[in-house]
């Protein structure tokens, strides 16, 4: 019933328009492009030698790519609610695996902000927030908001029931065949080819939709679930990365003797009893799901310019956040360590050059950036900025730092320096690296005396900016009560 209503809010709207004598076509479509679990450490555009992404690299250098992209949150769900809705995790004091919904009563979250202005808006498997691999394998709606999109769309896999050849690498547990998915470190080389899998159901939707779609006004959502574990892909998208042939982050001995506790990861080669092969192993399936994925962006990007709707759309290409692969011999997210904080993010504007942007931005600005764009309002309640001078100008600054958030646990990132606090006060301690002559992080200043003044500097600005981000209208909204879920 309430998708009857939003699909005849829909026709209303343009109706109105067509009814006002103003132009039904807006100037510019979106498409949205999301990876699920995505550290920008592991594609080529970004450094990275041994994994091949030939097409989000054409996008690449065919856009503006930002090198100092953040979350708000590096964990799914609170970070998809937090770009979506427009606030910090902070300011709704929504961290669960959940919409965000309850948090933010009425207001518009961005795809909202969009059918509002008569856009046709879609989302195709997992933008909101989507456990993998149980609501994949399911093909349920997971944690979606039903009034965020006129249609939206699931893509349903076998995930870890894939047929082919895998292994749980955690515990030293080895198995000929699949074994039981989940928040674990396994791989399957998968029987059958791409559209047996969930993410190539999606790009066959997306480009679908794209077709059929072409001659009206856009906001079109795409959400990739790889490289998210189980790291499940066709088997030929494995044979470039053999194991024996991957090479392991730096490795320091006592590494976590400066980390406070709350800052070691969740995840880690030591509680999940990895040796060196596994962690390869883990890595090179990773490089064989990035690789898959990347596959299948190439697809959609191939019909948007088949169609000539490149001429006017908007591509956008990020991720919810980044992810672990055995630095400090820490696995997957959570931690606001660079690997796990930073994440790529690819905009493409028609008729702007590309560039290499290296302000500081973060993921809540992508829905006043692109509200700007397409010449919708800009709502003033918004906590992101607008990154629309960048595209003009890749050299101009939107923000001076970045701020990242993981239950009690705070980041502030600025042009040399990495400050986590844990705790509101640090009493759950502090990190503090030189990030210009430690930039893999492995000397831990803040207990230095020489650092004193600049650790009381960083608790400040710390200070400062939460009280900002808690400065918001949400008053009257009165959330549930949070329930405890395991990281998905």
């Amino acid at each position: 019933m309430k998708m009857v209503k939003m699909k005849r809010f829909f026709l209303m709207g343009m109706f109105l328009v067509g009814a006002l004598g103003v132009s039904a076509k807006p100037k510019m479509n979106v498409l949205f492009i999301i990876s699920d679990d995505l550290t920008s450490t592991a594609l080529s555009c970004y450094g990275n030698k041994r994994c091949k992404t030939p097409n989000i690299d054409r996008l690449a250098s065919s856009g503006t790519r930002y090198t100092r992209a953040y979350c708000q949150y590096p964990t799914c769900g609170p970070s998809r609610a937090s770009f979506l809705s427009g606030y910090y995790p902070h300011a709704t004091k929504c961290f669960g695996y959940v919409s965000g919904r309850d948090y933010i009563g009425d207001r518009e979250t961005w795809p909202q902000h969009f059918i509002k202005a008569g856009y046709y808006v879609a989302r195709v498997s997992k933008i909101f927030h989507m456990g993998v691999p149980r609501d994949i394998e399911t093909g349920s709606n997971g944690a979606d908001d039903e009034r965020s999109w006129v249609e939206r769309f699931n893509s349903k896999g076998p995930e870890w029931k894939s047929p082919g050849e895998g292994e749980l690498l955690e515990k030293n547990r080895k198995h000929t065949k699949p074994v039981k998915g989940g928040n674990t470190l396994e791989y399957v080389k998968a029987d059958g080819d791409d559209l047996v899998q969930a993410d190539g159901k999606t790009a066959k939707k997306a480009c679908e939709l794209l077709r059929k779609h072409k001659n009206k006004p856009f906001f079109l959502a795409v959400g990739f679930v790889r490289p998210h574990v189980p790291f499940v892909s066709p088997r030929g998208y494995y044979e470039p990365y053999e194991w024996d042939n991957i090479k392991l982050p730096k490795k320091v001995k006592g590494d976590w003797n400066d980390i406070p506790k709350t800052g070691i990861n969740y995840k880690t080669s030591k509680n999940l009893q990895l040796n060196t092969e596994q962690e390869k192993k883990a890595v090179a399936a990773y490089y064989a799901s990035v690789a898959f994925m990347d596959r299948q962006v190439g697809k959609v990007l191939k019909t948007l310019h088949d169609e000539g709707l490149d001429k006017n759309t908007i591509v956008i290409f990020t991720a919810d956040h980044g992810y672990f692969l055995c630095e400090h011999d820490f696995w997957m997210k959570l931690g606001l360590m660079e690997e796990s904080s930073r994440v790529p993010l690819i905009i493409k504007v028609p008729g702007k050059k590309p560039a290499v942007c290296k302000s500081f931005v973060e993921l809540l600005d992508l829905y006043p950036t692109t509200s700007e764009l397409c010449g919708l309002s800009v709502p003033s309640r918004l906590q992101g900025k607008s990154l629309v001078k960048t595209l003009d100008n890749p050299s101009a600054k939107v923000r001076d730092m970045a701020f990242s958030v993981n239950k009690k646990s705070f980041l502030i990132r600025t042009d040399g320096w990495a400050f986590i606090q844990h705790g509101e006060n640090g009493e759950l301690g502090m990190q503090l690296y030189d990030m210009k002559k430690d930039p893999h992080q492995f000397t831990n200043l803040a207990k230095n005396p020489e650092y004193t003044s600049m650790v009381l500097k960083f608790k400040k600005q710390l200070a400062d900016k939460l009280a900002e981000v808690r400065k918001n209208d949400l008053g009257d909204v009165h959330p549930p009560k949070r329930r405890r879920r395991k990281h998905h």
